[in-house]
């Protein structure tokens, strides 16, 4: 594991822009791996790492879709999701190498970090209202 940064931010905003910056460093088939409570920021982080890809599409939270794929970019959510088969019934195994995966919820599947040679696990607390400190680790070559 390589501790990459911890950060503060103060807004959605600057939750945004860590994320956009978090993509700067991705590769194609890179595995961000992010947990949190709810309402913690997630989706904003995923909404900066799609910024940082160049992808315009509007990114939401897929929680009733479960997936969304904007071309370079698959958005997992894993909130309602409890085991492997669900995982497999989500075509979860057909998106890996396919583009970035970002995965929020990531912790309702124990040992779902496994399935990846490199990942980066993105954990957002909330510490206030409007802040939230972000720990970035990369696990990996």
């Amino acid at each position: 594991m390589r501790k990459l940064r911890k950060l503060t931010t103060y807004s959605v905003d600057d939750t945004i822009i860590a994320g956009k910056e978090l993509a700067e460093t991705l590769q194609k088939d890179s595995v961000v791996l992010l947990q949190g409570e709810m309402g913690a920021g997630k989706t904003h982080f995923v909404k900066g790492i799609a910024q940082g890809l160049g992808i315009t599409d509007t990114i939401t939270s897929p929680t009733f879709a479960l997936v969304n794929d904007f071309g370079g970019l698959i958005h997992f959510d894993l909130f309602r999701i409890r085991t492997d088969d669900d995982l497999y019934a989500i075509g979860f195994y057909d998106y890996i190498g396919k583009g970035v995966i970002a995965i929020e919820w990531a912790e309702n599947i124990p040992g779902i970090e496994g399935e990846f040679d490199r990942y980066y696990a993105v954990k957002i607390d909330k510490t206030a209202e409007n802040e939230r400190v972000i720990a970035i680790d990369y696990f990996g070559a």
